[in-house]
């Protein structure tokens, strides 16, 4: 008999193949409902499509083994990954790039607008607060943050 790799299967495939190189006869051995072996010969065929099974077989396995997740999933470990969604590398160096860029951006306006602009988007105060801080009119902040971000933008597209 020739010596076959032993390979991986499924729990519910319930065969053997096996070929006699000196006879050149194929087999297919299994488990009758009643346990006992049994072998059959088959022809060169049909062992040929059984043994491209098992192969599809060992592929599913292996693709199961390496690509899907095995953990269980309930509704609480859903919610963290919606939380907490893995980051691409690229998306990590297109922010820190963005970051960087508007940083440079933001040191290269006044004084005031880099002060009204960091306190209106970055500490989320209105601009009546801001209004109140500096003891100014809205409509200055308002103007002065507007003008601002069309500096950035300007710094931005060059």
């Amino acid at each position: 008999m020739a010596k076959r790799p032993k390979r991986r299967k499924y729990k519910d495939n319930p065969y053997t193949l096996l070929h006699d190189e000196e006879n050149n006869t194929y087999y297919a051995i299994f488990k009758d409902g009643e346990g006992h072996k049994q072998i059959i010969k088959i022809g060169q065929e049909i062992y040929e499509a059984m043994n491209q099974f098992e192969l599809d077989d060992l592929s599913e396995l292996n693709e199961y083994d390496n690509h899907i997740e095995h953990s269980e999933v309930f509704e609480n470990t859903l919610n963290k990954r919606i939380l907490h969604k893995p980051v691409d590398v690229e998306e990590i160096v297109e922010t820190n790039t963005t970051n960087k860029q508007l940083k440079k951006a933001i040191n290269c306006l006044s004084e005031v607008q880099k002060r009204r602009i960091k306190l209106y988007y970055f500490e989320d105060k209105t601009v009546e607060e801001i209004a109140k801080l500096e003891k100014t009119s809205h409509q200055a902040v308002s103007e002065t943050i507007r003008k601002g971000i069309v500096n950035i933008r300007k710094f931005l597209k060059n």
